[in-house]
């Protein structure tokens, strides 16, 4: 029988929501009783979404500061909870499975036991989860897609939203990790087609945080730039949260493992909900028909026209730049879409936007 506080989890972990939230089902509970122990699962259930102090945390367990602090420590070395250094002492939050904890276990680019069997058990209750819940509709973009800004056309407005190096630039504390898909699918062994692992990054605390706790590592500016070339050349996607002013993250995601795109191509126009406000060009004269730009589309939203000039469909496009990037001629380059709306600034402006967008489908 299920201990009780795997139960109380599942219910914590339902209220927490993402993706792949608690759901009542056999695999939850195998991938609980593994990556949790049963100490670390009370903790968990105890932990707030916003940061708390242990002696906050201690008071809703019964246990003593010290305790509580050890469990702690070990939780967030294992990636099963969020860390914030204040002026007055280390604060501990609760974290959904995503984004949060599946993407965490990863980070380090490990391949001991505990990570292989996580990989496993994950991957078996997200496919379960979605065969019990089906294909959920996305009604408002959680992410966006950042261009390729190098293959804009000249005279296109390019926000600094839209510029990769605008992160880069922004802060001093950069840190990079494992990409959780591929790492996950190459635990299962499966085929990586090539893509590099070790390239999606975090910035500002929370790059810190990976690198003292989760086997990330910090890098360099210069370090940065060179991972973002070595992702565009590869045909990865950069993405991050959708908004402009808040980003502590950017993935560089493929198409066969990527979670977010994964769910995107499922949708009925995924260009819709999936965009960075972008959409190619194609100078007939340079292109030499040679069908790369079809190869390395992620949405496979192009298709050689009749003319032997690609046309694109723009309800699959995401305008990710990475037909353009792999363009030997110069055939290809990015222009901005007409009438697309800005990104939200804040997370709090998101949220609004989320909750706006369900109560307009609800209605």
């Amino acid at each position: 029988m299920t201990q009780k506080v795997y139960r109380d989890l599942l219910e914590v972990m339902k209220i927490r929501g993402g993706p792949y939230a608690g759901l009542d089902i056999p695999e939850f509970f195998t991938l609980v009783e593994e990556i949790f122990d049963p100490e670390e699962a009370e903790i968990n259930n105890a932990l707030p979404r916003k940061p708390a102090s242990i002696d906050e945390i201690a008071a809703k367990t019964g246990r003593s500061p010290e305790e509580v602090s050890g469990i702690l420590e070990r939780m967030a070395g294992r990636g099963l909870c969020g860390v914030s250094k204040t002026s007055g002492g280390v604060l501990y939050r609760g974290l959904p499975f995503m984004p949060g904890i599946f993407e965490f276990i990863f980070i380090g680019g490990g391949e001991t036991e505990r990570e292989t069997i996580a990989a496993r058990l994950i991957h078996t209750y997200k496919k379960a989860y979605s065969e019990a819940k089906g294909v959920e509709k996305i009604s408002y973009p959680l992410t966006r897609v950042i261009p390729v800004d190098r293959t804009i056309k000249a005279g296109n407005t390019i926000h600094t939203y839209d510029q990769v190096m605008t992160y880069i630039d922004k802060y001093d504390s950069i840190g990079v990790g494992a990409c959780y898909c591929r790492q996950a699918a190459k635990l299962r062994g499966e085929e990586l087609h090539g893509m590099p692992v070790g390239v999606c990054m975090w910035f500002g605390e929370i790059a810190e945080n990976i690198s003292e706790r989760l086997g990330g590592r910090r890098v360099t500016r210069e370090e940065a730039r060179e991972i973002v070339d070595r992702s565009e050349e590869a045909g990865l996607i950069h993405m991050s949260r959708n908004t402009t002013d808040e980003i502590d993250f950017m993935c560089n995601c493929d198409r066969w493992h990527c979670e977010v795109v994964g769910q995107v191509l499922k949708q009925p126009r995924p260009g819709l909900i999936f965009n960075s406000g972008f959409e190619p060009a194609f100078d007939a004269e340079r292109c030499v028909a040679c069908e790369t730009c079809i190869e390395r589309c992620p949405p496979e939203a192009l298709t050689m026209g009749e003319a032997n000039v690609p046309v694109v469909n723009t309800d699959r496009c995401f305008g990710c730049g990475v037909c353009a990037r792999g363009c030997s001629e110069g055939a290809i380059a990015l222009e901005k879409k007409p009438g697309f709306p800005a990104p939200p600034k804040t997370v709090t402006e998101l949220v609004t936007a989320l909750k706006s967008s369900a109560q307009g489908q609800n209605g």
